[in-house]
């Protein structure tokens, strides 16, 4: 009788690990990757928001595709999160309307 609860109920956490929204989101950026440390600062710093499970990025594309759940966070906030280092995100889907995000503005009188 034991077994065959823990089977249920085991059975119930796997069903629910695999409904997760997976969604995936294709966005370029201004200023434009150029190099492997641009690469290497847009995945270091996007792997830390809430949701993302994968990122990938494409030089000759000028692409970054994030596979995120849903469930955990949006779209909206991974192109704002880009701010925060500095970068302007714009999705490159064709099916969706584009949306950027506004990069942080910098003090012109240097403080």
């Amino acid at each position: 009788m034991k077994k065959q609860i823990i089977l249920t109920v085991l059975l119930m956490l796997s069903t629910l690990s695999f409904s997760k929204d997976i969604k995936t989101l294709v966005v370029t950026t201004t200023p434009q990757m150029h190099c492997t440390s641009c690469e290497n600062k847009i995945k270091g710093n996007l792997r830390f928001e809430k949701g993302v499970k994968r990122i990938e990025t494409s030089i000759e594309k000028q692409t970054v595709t994030i596979q995120y759940d849903a469930s955990k966070t949006t779209e909206e906030n991974l192109i704002q999160a880009f701010t925060k280092i500095g970068y302007t995100a714009r999705t490159v889907n064709k099916d969706e309307k584009s949306k950027t995000a506004v990069s942080p503005q910098k003090n012109k009188t240097g403080k």
